[in-house]
């Protein structure tokens, strides 16, 4: 479990980091802690960490700096940071979840691992993986979709038509996949998205049908 390596962290309590990477389907067969009370403080230094930065960085109202920190604190803003973490190969789960590690998983993890850095090396080593993994997703501001299927939802209702996403394509190994979604209203495409999860290509089409500002 060396991925923290090139992170410049060390941790010494490897039980606790082992803790950060099991989940409750592997702990209920095996009798062992799991990772959700480190994931709850984990998200709780995320939170801090990410209030901090835009406080001192960006110049938003208190309402603008809130709807900003959701979008940086959201599952799949969190599954983008695990991405380069690269600790999946460490994550253990039960039997029955072997086939479906999937983005909510690999999100709660990271969490628990910025829980874990904070327990053993303190806020400044979570600080500073924060700043090496968190702040350049952050600034490539495309991966924060929002959530901007709510957003058209929203903007759909007051015009009481239907809405309805359609996955039209799957391309890749079954470890790698691309999906392709489009969006309708009243049957009418309006935007297309891909992404690695089904959930993400759904945010891709509906942030491109927002952004387009259809005649709904």
């Amino acid at each position: 479990m060396d991925f923290l390596n090139k992170f410049n962290v060390n941790i010494k309590d490897k039980e606790l980091l082992l803790r950060a990477l099991t989940h409750s389907s592997y702990s209920n067969e095996h009798n062992c802690d799991n990772y959700e009370r480190l994931e709850f403080l984990g998200d709780a230094v995320l939170q801090i960490l990410i209030s901090d930065y835009l406080f001192n960085n960006m110049d938003l109202s208190e309402g603008d700096m809130s709807k900003t920190r959701a979008s940086y604190v959201c599952e799949s803003a969190c599954a983008k940071y695990a991405e380069v973490l690269n600790f999946k190969p460490y994550i253990r789960v039960g039997h029955g979840q072997l086939n479906n590690i999937n983005d909510t998983i690999v999100a709660d993890i990271f969490e628990a691992i910025m829980g874990c850095i904070y327990l053993d090396q303190g806020l400044d080593a979570a600080r500073s993986v924060f700043e090496q993994v968190v702040i350049p997703c952050i600034k490539n501001h495309s991966i924060f979709l929002g959530d901007y299927k709510s957003k058209l939802q929203e903007l759909v209702q007051t015009t009481k038509k239907s809405l309805e996403y359609k996955l039209v394509g799957e391309s890749g190994p079954a470890h790698d996949k691309v999906f392709e979604v489009e969006v309708t209203i009243d049957n009418i495409i309006y935007g297309r998205g891909s992404g690695k999860s089904k959930k993400e290509a759904e945010q891709k089409a509906a942030m491109d049908a927002y952004n387009k500002q259809a005649r709904l």
